[in-house]
């Protein structure tokens, strides 16, 4: 046995009910089912509707009357035929007496101008006892033998017209009593049952979800399918969120949690029968009968959907119950439940705050006036009494839910959950979780429940975060960055990352993809069909092709790229620098990229400018922005000269180890860069804006090592060969440190009042400084808190893989 529950959506019209009847027919083929109807769409709400116009006095009673039959007149209209003709006059009388009911019981509440609850039940259940009509026809057409059950006499509930309580146990009895042929297809209308005297009375919302249930507890069904117009049971509304996922698996009492707290699928009520009785139940779809639905039932079974939904419930508001001290907490809270008991209304959640003494109650509005006219004459004695402080109400809430059998055994789920909490922190009044719970409440303000909703789903089902990325210089950093990002594609999928590349430029050429480049062979650049590089057509890209959160990676040493940082955050790209001009540029120039970042919410990140692949800059905000105040400074900036002056104490001539380090790719193409100490400067310049110092490039102090004549030059070839002659220069200055058991080491320094130097200077072995060479870098940090033991940051500085790796680093940090 197999009952088959039918919504509204899925009888709106003659085509789907001719689809329903095939499911049927093809149902019945395998074995015995039930069938229990609703009213096809929007003919409930006319109903309803019609008790208020009929009050109000709105609207005629015959014209109400003709609406409704105009509907089912067509309906039936599309399934005459000549051979069935005294069948389809039979429909058409049985529609037509319906509407003489409804219009009699219509006039009754006009003229006693109100309308009893036993009269609305009947009203509003009318388009059920249609709809078995009009299927009994069209089974009966195709000559099946059919059982139509009379629910008000089968089933006997305890409760109020408008909203009763079957009782199973006696239900199934009179079930069994009429002991209905396998042969036969059973029809029962939705929504209605009887109570003691056999009088009609409706089963409240989703009611004919109930009656399928019920239904299917009665007839011992092997299983009940509800029938709707969703593939099934979403993570979200699809309405609210188009990337909602359909969920495959439900235990019953995720799905009873989930329809507690807002979702519009089954109501607990109809769960309960089933979960008792061990019935599973299918959320199946008219519309697209090859999708499986969603599957309800005990079986807890392996998925990647931790959370099985996110649900929201916008009229919402919270009492507040401030309790004098020297009460006990939990005598207010057994009031309170008792007022709330008495008062049949629902609560969402309840929760003390036994330091401040305070009870949180979350509940519906619409019953807010009954509740708060109910709540003072309750505590009135109280309140007089001072016994509760006050209470208070805060309005315009919406209450957030996840939902989940698996809390517990995903704690990353929950720091997900509080990263977006954190976001949002302003909007959010409450939160109210345990572990051990099926559900995680947020209570926040209204004008946030979108915004939030997307975030948090999307930050719940699609961990899988996409990075898309703008990289602006292929030479030797830029073609390094690449290869990382090549490499480290699996890595980065089982950490849930994708990097999007979307456009590789060199000064001039660049290839773009709305997607991503899949093969970046450099050769590609030199294609005439590639667009000449153009920045200002480049930053257009992300708005043109939708592409979210862009990133600009600047792999270039240009003056000109980094003049246009300003406008490049104003388009919306976050930026990962490895370009110092930007940094180094006037002071005034420096604050305005950095506050058009911030104005703009945009990442700049620059970590390379100093240390290559070492973490200077992010630990030196992390010690600032805790409190740490800075003492002095000292380092070797500059791997290039860190391995030039290691060979020196292996006697190797200084024209020499620069020529070695040049080959090596640890000086810039012009070796005078680091030689002339202005690159070690503008680092430490960096270092130095960073701690607070508005300093310019021009107070930066540098001994200068190389000649005037040399850096005159133009080719640097020459520059080369030059270079031989300081060989002496430094062989006796490295000599007379020898002496000293020293080494000379080319050092950057600031002090406290500023005062930056770059000097060439003899160290001891006591000093960190001393050991440092073969491309190493040295950060030495003297702080309030790392006195006088100070914070030191070590390793390579130089070279393009370190580079390459450290703005790799910056990059995944966004």
């Amino acid at each position: 046995m197999r009952v088959l529950k039918f919504g509204g959506t899925s009888l709106a019209n003659a085509e789907k009910f001719q689809i329903v009847l095939q499911i049927i027919i093809k149902k019945f083929k395998k074995e015995q089912i039930g069938i229990v109807l609703s009213a096809p769409s929007t003919i409930t709400n006319l109903l309803f509707n019609s008790i208020t116009l009929v009050l109000e006095k709105k609207k005629k009673i015959k014209e109400i009357i003709k609406k409704i039959y105009i509907f089912f007149r067509n309906l039936i209209n599309s399934f005459k035929t000549t051979k069935q003709i005294i069948k389809y006059k039979k429909l058409k009388k049985k529609i037509k007496k319906k509407c003489i009911f409804l219009q009699k019981k219509l006039k009754i509440i006009k003229y006693a101008k109100t309308c009893s609850d036993s009269i609305k039940a009947k009203i509003i259940s009318i388009g059920e006892k249609i709809s078995v009509y009009i299927m009994y026809f069209l089974l009966k057409i195709k000559k099946y033998h059919i059982t139509i059950i009379d629910p008000v006499k089968n089933f006997i509930t305890t409760g109020t017209y408008l909203n009763s309580k079957i009782d199973l146990k006696n239900s199934k009895n009179n079930i069994e009593k009429l002991k209905i042929p396998k042969t036969n297809i059973i029809l029962m209308p939705g929504f209605i049952a009887g109570n003691q005297n056999k009088k009609l009375v409706i089963l409240g919302r989703n009611g004919s979800d109930y009656s399928a249930a019920a239904l299917s507890v009665c007839t011992n069904a092997k299983i009940c399918e509800i029938w709707t117009d969703v593939d099934g049971i979403y993570t979200c509304d699809p309405q609210k969120i188009s990337t909602a996922v359909l969920l495959k698996n439900l235990i019953y009492q995720e799905a009873q949690e989930l329809s507690f707290f807002g979702a519009k699928i089954l109501h607990p009520s109809t769960i309960s029968p089933l979960k008792k009785n061990n019935i599973p139940c299918i959320i199946k779809n008219t519309n697209n009968l090859t999708s499986k639905g969603t599957k309800i039932n005990n079986e807890t079974k392996k998925s990647h959907v931790f959370i099985k939904g996110l649900t929201y419930i916008k009229k919402i508001f919270l009492i507040t119950f401030k309790i004098f001290k020297k009460i006990k907490i939990l005598k207010y809270i057994e009031l309170i439940l008792n007022f709330i008991n008495i008062h049949k209304i629902k609560i969402f959640f309840i929760k003390p705050s036994y330091t401040h003494q305070k009870i949180l109650i979350c509940l519906p509005t619409e019953k807010k006036k009954i509740i708060l006219k109910n709540l003072n004459n309750f505590f009135l004695k109280d309140l007089s009494k001072k016994k509760i402080i006050y209470f208070k109400i805060t309005q315009n809430l919406s209450l957030v839910s996840l939902i989940s059998s698996n809390f517990y055994y995903n704690h990353y789920i929950i720091q997900f959950i509080f990263q977006t909490i954190q976001k949002y922190k302003k909007n959010i009044i409450e939160i109210d979780h345990s572990l051990y719970n099926f559900h995680f409440l947020i209570l926040l303000n209204n004008t946030i429940l979108s915004s939030f909703l997307k975030t948090l789903h999307q930050k719940i089902y699609y961990q899988r975060k996409k990075i898309h990325i703008f990289i602006i210089g292929i030479g030797g950093i830029g073609q390094t960055l690449l290869k990382q990002i090549t490499q480290q594609k699996e890595f980065l999928k089982n950490k849930n990352k994708k990097i999007c590349i979307h456009v590789i430029s060199n000064s001039k050429k660049y290839l773009f993809d709305k997607k991503n480049i899949l093969n970046f062979d450099l050769k590609n650049l030199k294609q005439d069909t590639l667009k000449n590089f153009d920045l200002k057509e480049i930053l257009k890209l992300p708005e043109n092709f939708n592409i979210q959160n862009p990133i600009l990676i600047d792999c270039t040493s240009s003056t000109q790229i980094a003049k246009n940082y300003i406008n490049i955050f104003k388009k919306g790209f976050h930026i990962v620098s490895a370009n110092k001009k930007s940094n180094t540029t006037n002071f005034q120039s420096y604050k305005k990229i950095h506050k058009t970042a911030l104005f703009y919410k945009k990442k700049f990140f620059y970590e390379t400018h100093v240390g290559a692949g070492l973490p200077i800059i992010k630990n030196l905000k992390n010690l600032l922005s805790t409190g740490d105040k800075f003492q002095k400074f000292s380092g070797i900036l500059s791997g290039s000269m860190s391995f030039i002056f290691g060979l020196l104490e292996k006697n190797i001539t200084f024209s020499k180890a620069v020529k070695k380090a040049k080959k090596l790719g640890f000086t810039e193409p012009d070796p005078r860069e680091d030689l002339s100490g202005i690159d070690i400067a503008r680092k430490l310049l960096i270092i130095a804006r960073e701690i607070g110092y508005k300093l310019e490039l021009s107070d930066i102090k540098i001994e200068n090592i190389l000649p005037k004549n040399i850096l005159k030059l133009k080719n640097i070839e020459e520059v080369m060969t030059n270079l031989t002659t300081l060989d002496n220069i430094f062989f006796e200055k490295n000599k007379i440190a020898q002496k000293m058991n020293q080494v000379l080491r080319f050092i950057g320094t600031i002090k406290k009042d500023g005062v930056c130097e770059v000097k060439l200077k003899s160290i001891s072995k006591k000093n960190p400084l001393y050991k440092i060479k073969n491309g190493e870098n040295i950060f030495v940090f003297y702080t309030q808190y790392y006195s006088p033991i100070p914070l030191i940051i070590q390793g390579y500085g130089a070279g393009k893989n370190v580079t390459a790796s450290g703005m790799f680093s910056d990059l995944l940090h966004i």
